[in-house]
């Protein structure tokens, strides 16, 4: 069954839902969780120069603002986790490539062991799916993607 979404109209409108549809990003209608991602790598370009305390503290606060943004969007569409809410793979991307170096093969293996992770969801992504509602649980297993990813990342950049 196909999810209705906002039109970009009603996303210019509330900055909510703009912000929780990755500035329209989830309005893509083939694989708007990809492109999401996708359009949150140039934002990770310019928070990758921040030093790490302050990179964290914007993923920190994006984790916080996120639990608010995608509860208020699943509330408005009526929905517990719309595909087209995307703010959650903007955090789960940073989080997989914080401390990364900036360079194109840790930047993909960042990207796609996120994508992987967040559509594979094995435990303990699974659970936290299933598990949790509201704006948390739509955080939660991206944030736990994002994790794992960075876990892997993080793995190859030391191992290398």
């Amino acid at each position: 069954m196909t999810q209705a979404s906002p039109t970009f109209h009603a996303l210019v409108r509330d900055p909510r839902l703009l912000l929780a549809f990755g500035f329209g990003s989830g309005l893509s209608p083939l694989m708007p969780g990809t492109a999401g991602t996708l359009l949150a790598l140039p934002f990770w370009f310019v928070l990758a120069q921040l030093p790490l305390w302050a990179y964290l503290a914007v993923l920190l606060c994006a984790t916080l603002v996120g639990v608010y943004l995608c509860g208020f969007a699943a509330r408005f569409m009526g929905v517990h986790d719309h595909g087209g809410i995307v703010w959650d793979e903007f955090v789960g991307l940073w989080i997989a490539l914080c401390a990364a170096p900036l360079e194109w093969p840790y930047v993909a293996l960042g990207f796609f062991a996120f994508r992987v992770f967040d559509m594979v969801k094995p435990w303990p992504i699974s659970w936290a799916d299933k598990k949790v509602s509201g704006g948390l649980g739509i955080m939660l297993d991206d944030v736990l993607a994002g994790v794992a990813a960075l876990i892997l990342v993080q793995g190859v950049r030391y191992a290398v």
